[in-house]
């Protein structure tokens, strides 16, 4: 068995340990409260979540009455636990932490509020709509001293991990290209929620279409691999094929990146026929292609054949993300590079270039700092 099937080798199954069994009950759980119910992932989130042990769901926020009452009534909360204002929720409930399912135009005013309480704050990704809001929220975090985290499923990938450890023992060679492909039939055609599609397909509270939906996945993974390397230049098209459905926002956004040495190729859609989230890296010596979340192809410099691999399991508890959260508050576990808000700055940063870019049909070049 070569070296490469040893690293990346899945587990035997009667040997894999369960996330939710890795913190013990009789741990105390993090307590937290719900933060708008407008973001369709929420409902993912409380269908599976809602009884782990790592959390304690204590409120609900949300200014829409007929969401708070549907909430309500479909996953058991009570009267006292449905809020309207986030300042008050905060001070009779005092949560240690928000996860935030809101509109992405209003992670600002979230992170804004709980740094003023202390109250530490995991939102769905993106981080936000610009740079300016994305720099304000960095300050205040800093001036709350509370954790911003952000959260994407690729985060939680054992594909991505095996071709970031591939990179970073060396196994690629230097990085010289990446090619991260994120996207579906688009929104509406998937059937999101009502809630959800009425913001995700408004420019100023979704930042811009498929651009900012599905570009940020790509722009956190190529930040990561780099090192937190940002970008020199960044170059975006994007186009409206169906007009007639999303007539405010781009369907469709591809954005490239160039780095001293590499060069990024984020493909973003909401017009593809199935949905992918997977990526390329090219090395000067070898090549990594992830398959969904748990397998990877390598193909190296000097062998005939790639090989088929599967990623082993990534390390409790950054391989969940309830686990993480709880660990980074209460047991004081180091960030993790793809949902930390150091990162997701440096995301921002590109999706924003790349708006501009698109918009005036030009390449953008970014400072030497910001």
């Amino acid at each position: 068995m070569s070296r490469l099937f040893q690293i990346f080798l899945l587990a035997p199954l009667s040997l894999a340990t369960p996330a939710f069994a890795q913190t013990p009950q009789s741990r105390p759980a993090l307590r937290v409260a719900i933060v708008g119910l407008v973001h369709g992932h929420v409902h993912g989130f409380l269908g599976q979540y809602q009884h782990r042990p790592e959390i304690e769901i204590v409120a609900v926020v949300e200014p829409d009455a007929k969401l708070r009452s549907a909430a309500a009534t479909r996953y058991g909360f009570q009267t006292a636990q449905m809020f309207v204002d986030l300042d008050e929720m905060i001070a009779k409930v005092h949560p240690q932490a928000v996860l935030v399912y809101t509109n992405t135009y209003d992670h600002r005013r979230v992170v804004e509020i709980c740094s003023r309480h202390g109250v530490h704050v995991m939102m769905e990704k993106p981080l936000a709509v610009s740079l300016e809001d994305t720099l304000a929220m960095q300050k205040a975090a800093q001036a709350g001293k509370i954790h911003v985290l952000v959260n994407y499923e690729t985060s939680w990938y054992r594909s991505n991990r095996a071709a970031y450890d591939l990179v970073h023992d060396g196994g690629l060679g230097e990085v010289r290209k990446v090619v991260v492909h994120d996207g579906h039939k688009g929104p509406k055609e998937i059937g999101v929620e009502p809630e959800f599609l009425s913001w995700l397909t408004d420019p100023k509270l979704n930042g811009g279409g498929a651009l900012f939906d599905f570009g940020c996945y790509g722009a956190d993974l190529m930040t990561w691999l780099m090192d937190g390397q940002r970008p020199q230049t960044v170059t975006a098209v994007t186009q409206q094929i169906k007009p007639e459905i999303y007539p405010r926002v781009d369907d469709e956004a591809t954005i490239v990146l160039t780095y001293p040495k590499a060069q990024a190729i984020i493909q973003a859609s909401w017009n593809w026929p199935i949905d992918r989230k997977d990526m390329e890296v090219y090395g000067q010596t070898g090549q990594v292609i992830t398959i969904k979340r748990d397998h990877i192809r390598v193909h190296r410099t000097g062998e005939d054949q790639e090989q088929q691999l599967s990623a082993k399991p990534i390390p409790a508890p950054y391989d969940d993300e309830l686990a993480y959260l709880r660990a980074v508050i209460l047991d004081g576990a180091k960030e993790d590079a793809l949902s930390s808000l150091d990162t997701n700055v440096t995301v921002t940063e590109i999706l924003d270039a790349a708006r501009r870019s698109a918009a005036e049909e030009r390449t953008v070049r970014l400072s030497k700092s910001r």
